[in-house]
């Protein structure tokens, strides 16, 4: 499932809302069920670029399509989501 741009505002219209981070797991795997979707907190993935970011998450696409899994910019490439989790009170 190739992800396109209109599906990256569907994602940040999620993620703007009051959720936590479990519920927009939950949400973001059943409309994009061929997606595998990861949380983690942001300090554990600070050395790459999101490609989505709002004021509580940064979004990243992830490419495990090939024998190592790696963060991509590409949308026709990723096979997965990572959501990571800014700290409470964390300016966008």
């Amino acid at each position: 499932m190739a992800l396109t741009t209109e599906a990256l505002e569907q994602i940040r219209g999620q993620l703007v809302s009051e959720a936590t981070a479990v519920e927009h797991v939950s949400a973001l795997r059943q409309a994009f069920p061929g997606l595998s979707i990861t949380r983690c907190d942001v300090g554990d993935i600070d050395t790459e670029t999101p490609v989505l970011e709002t004021a509580r998450f940064n979004l990243y696409l992830l490419d495990a399509a090939d024998h190592c899994a790696h963060v991509t910019s590409d949308l026709s490439r990723a096979t997965g989501l990572i959501l990571a989790e800014k700290p409470k009170g964390a300016a966008k």
